[in-house]
Formats: C-alpha cells, structure tokens, sequence
C-alpha cells in the first residue's frame, strides 16, 4: 500500500512539476589555479638556465674584411634560396652548381627543383636500409655526387613544376615528415619487415603528404618533358662529365676512394683523392677559369660568424704557416672536422697574397645579413675545413692524368 502511495506521489510530481531542460554553450577554459601554477614553475624552470655562449672568434681586430659581392670576380648563379628546416644543403648547393653549368655550357638561364632530387634521395636510402637489413645510414644528409646520381637515374625538373611544398608553406621543413619515416623503417627493422615493395609504397605515401607527388611529365618553355628527357634535350648535362675530389690522409693519395662519412651512405669509392697542396691549386686554378664547385666541409667553427659573413682560421686554432695535411687529417680524425654542410662557390677575390672565396649558401645564418645567402671563406679555412669539391672534369684535366685508369 506505502509503495503504491510512492509512485503515485512520484508520478504527480513530474505531472505538476515538469522538469526544466537545461541548455549547452561552447566556452572557452577559463584560466585558474593550474595555469597560475605552471607560471611559477616555467618561470623557475626558465630561471634555471642560463644562456649557452660559444666560444667564437672576435672580428673587431680583424681589418679589410670582404663585405660586398662587388669586391669579387663570380660566375654566374641563380639567386639565393633558402633550405628551410631540412637537412638538405647537399641538394640545394649542387643544384645551383648544376644551375651554373646550364649556363656556363649552353647559357640557359633555369632554375631547377631541389625538392625533386631530395625526394628521391629518401627512396634510394630506404630501399637500401631494407637491402641491408637496417644496416644502413638513414638521415637527411647526403653528398654533392648524390645530385649526380639521382640525376643518372631519376632525371631533373624545373622548381615551377615541383617545390617540394604544399598550398600555402612558405618554407621547407621535414621535420614531421623525417621523423615519421624513421620511425617506421625503425618498425620494419624490428619486425623483420623486408619487403622492398612495401616499404618504398609506405615511404613514398608520407613523401607524397608532406612534399607533393612529383611529376613523371611537364609543360616546360611550350613542351613536354619527362624528368630524363629534361635532363638530356634542355640541360644537356653529360653527368659523367663530373668528378669529385677528395684530401685526406687515411686513404692513398692518388687513388680513387671512398669517403668515410654517414653522409655517403652509399659507401661511393670513385672520389679522387689527392694531397692538399693539389687540391688547394686545383680549387684555384678552377675558379680563376670560369668554373665554380659544390664544395662540401665543416662551418662549425669560432673563425665562422654570419654576422661579418666571414670564415677564417684563428691564430689560437692554428697559425696560417702550420695549416698542413697533418692538421687537416688530425681534426677530420678526433672529429673536430665533420662533415656537415655543402655549398656552392661561386667566386674569388685576391687580397694580401691570399685568396677569399664567395659562397653561396642555402643555410638559416648566411641570410641573417646583407648580403643574404652568401659568405666569404678565407683560403685558409678551406685548406684546414673543406673536405672535397665536385667540379666539371675539364677544370681538373691536370689532376685526373697522374691517376692511373
């Protein structure tokens, strides 16, 4: 009887008290005790650390350093551009190198894509890491012949037809993009992945997202072109045409060898290496006669400021009269020399009985400053820090005929 009492109350309630409905709203959180708190503790954390300063050169005392393009005799070159947050100057500065002989051959003004080549740069080193069972070098760096060979292979195209970025990116960044490779060919290690197939398809999947699918045909100047055919009917670039040169003391000298770095991850052994008294006057006596090089060496250095633009050898490194091939060889061995970034020279200028080369370079610091995308290196730095050069064969014609073929 009580339980049917109940439920008649409970039913008259909803009948003469009708539920009101309550209502949602979209709002932003509003900032409370917890944001407070993570103030405090960035603001401690920030307290905590302390600038990190570098140990560099102070140019005050230096005189008469370069500080103008004008003061140089150069070849010419597309302008400067940037690489972005990418681990690809070996791309962007044999490119332009590439760009230079266009025009020093057949006087075609072209702007070429670097994008292109680095794209199929990843392809080539993950097929590799899956050959080899993941033991292989997979990073984003490469070397000036890498541009070569995947010329050979893939052909080239021009920047309009593939940038390498998507709607509305305004600079280069393989950050995500690397990561996300790595990642996954770390799994096909782990997992004992080893279809080649399957992993090239996976690799060019996240290529395509963050770079873009690049063409296999294009419209260039009213005809069509595929990335071979550009190569050979408008760049006319002979690929065999180029050789690299290397000095260093831990292979023979006048022998054709590999260079021993992560970044020839191909494991090449067709560098000609020569001493360093060679390959000085070979970098000189090509620059004086018309052709420039994709150099590539160390720029992490206290005589190397983006501010002056300038790259030197300090006296308390090493004085000028004692940078020798024992010296080079030494900082390539306990790794004081790397090899970690390549550029294009383009020029020289003569001053004091010594010579100054103009780089042009794709990195963030030589566009802090006017002139953007270049630096001056005093012969000096590139005796004791440039490792190797990529040039046309007829600009060392001297050097390749005390090699034995």
């Amino acid at each position: 009887m009580l339980k049917n009492l109940f439920v008649l109350c409970l039913v008259f309630s909803f009948i003469a008290f009708p539920q009101i409905k309550d209502k949602a709203v979209f709002s932003e959180s509003k900032p409370g005790f917890y944001q407070e708190m993570m103030k405090e503790i960035e603001a401690f954390r920030q307290k905590e650390k302390e600038k990190r300063k570098t140990f560099k050169l102070d140019f005050s005392s230096y005189k008469n350093l370069p500080k103008s393009l004008d003061e140089f005799k150069y070849y010419w070159f597309n302008e400067p551009v940037s690489q972005g947050q990418t681990g690809t100057c070996w791309s962007f500065s044999t490119t332009s190198f590439y760009e230079s002989e266009v025009y020093r051959i057949h006087k075609k003004k072209v702007k070429l894509s670097e994008m292109f080549t680095a794209y199929w740069e990843y392809v080539e080193k993950a097929k590799r890491f899956i050959r080899e069972r993941g033991d292989s070098f997979f990073g984003e760096g490469s070397e000036a012949n890498a541009v070569t060979r995947i010329y050979k292979t893939y052909g080239a195209v021009p920047e309009e037809v593939y940038t390498g970025m998507l709607p509305g990116q305004k600079h280069h960044d393989h950050s995500k993009m690397f990561a996300e490779m790595e990642n996954y060919l770390k799994s096909c290690k782990q997992n004992n992945m080893w279809n080649e197939d399957d992993a090239v398809e996976n690799i060019q999947s996240i290529l395509n997202y963050y770079m873009g699918e690049p063409p296999t045909s294009f419209t260039y100047e009213g005809k069509t072109y595929t990335p071979q055919s550009f190569l050979k009917d408008y760049l006319k670039l002979n690929m065999d045409d180029y050789v690299d040169v290397l000095s260093y003391m831990q292979q023979p000298y006048w022998q054709q060898v590999e260079y021993e770095v992560p970044d020839n991850w191909w494991h090449n052994k067709d560098y000609y290496n020569v001493p360093l008294d060679d390959f000085m006057n070979a970098i000189k006596s090509a620059i004086k006669n018309g052709y420039t090089l994709a150099i590539g060496g160390d720029v992490s250095e206290p005589g190397y400021d983006s501010w002056t633009k300038c790259a030197v050898v300090p006296t308390f490194d090493i004085p000028s009269e004692y940078i020798d091939e024992n010296a080079r060889q030494f900082r390539f061995s306990n790794e004081t020399t790397t090899d970690d970034h390549g550029i294009h020279l383009v020029g020289y200028k003569e001053q004091d009985g010594k010579m100054w080369f103009l780089i042009k370079d794709s990195g963030a610091g030589a566009r802090n400053v006017d002139p953007k995308g270049f630096y001056f290196y005093h012969e000096d730095y590139v005796k004791l820090k440039i490792m190797d050069f990529l040039v046309h064969k007829d600009a060392v014609k001297d050097l390749l005929n005390k090699f034995s073929h």
